[in-house]
């Protein structure tokens, strides 16, 4: 014959065991310390948008190396087609701005600069034009979207109360180093 007691107290084991296990799951689900479960979506959902955030502020990386090689020769370009090789570039360039908008050069200075940036000599212009107003607004105007690389360093405009406008305008560009 079966041992009933043996048995009966190995359901009773089995059963305090299973209420244990219950009891610890009924505690979890409701303990503060796990939350609710709209707490939880609430904090999946903050999750959720960071990992969105983040992925897109790392999305300019993407590709980097490409990037790089092409900034590279973006920058080879800039070089070859914005700083002229010659001094005599320079003038011709300044020559056909005044030609080309009716200002005449009455004077100019050209300095070449002692330093070198990065493989460029910085050469410093001035010259005394005249024209009328609009003529040199048109100037200014080219000499800024020419291709050849030129900063308008300072204008000023002067002249007589009858006649032609004069400006005398600084203006800084660099050639490449031999």
């Amino acid at each position: 014959m079966p041992d009933l007691r043996k048995t009966r107290k190995q359901l009773k084991t089995a059963i305090i065991v299973m209420v244990g296990v219950d009891l610890l799951a009924g505690i979890m689900y409701f303990s503060p310390l796990v939350g609710s479960a709209e707490s939880r979506r609430s904090q999946l959902n903050d999750l959720q948008t960071d990992l969105n955030t983040k992925t897109r502020e790392v999305a300019p990386l993407k590709d980097l190396p490409h990037k790089v090689d092409v900034a590279g020769q973006q920058i080879a370009d800039f070089y070859k087609k914005r700083f002229p090789s010659t001094n005599s570039q320079i003038l011709t360039e300044v020559g056909k701005l005044t030609s080309s908008n009716g200002v005449k050069i009455q004077s100019g200075k050209y300095k070449i600069g002692d330093e070198q940036l990065g493989g460029l000599e910085p050469i410093q212009m001035e010259y005394d034009l005249e024209g009328n107003y609009s003529d040199l607004a048109k100037f200014i105007n080219a000499v800024e979207r020419d291709d050849m690389f030129f900063i308008i360093n300072s204008v000023t405009l002067g002249g007589e109360p009858r006649g032609p406008v004069r400006l005398n305008v600084k203006l800084e560009t660099y050639l490449k180093a031999a």
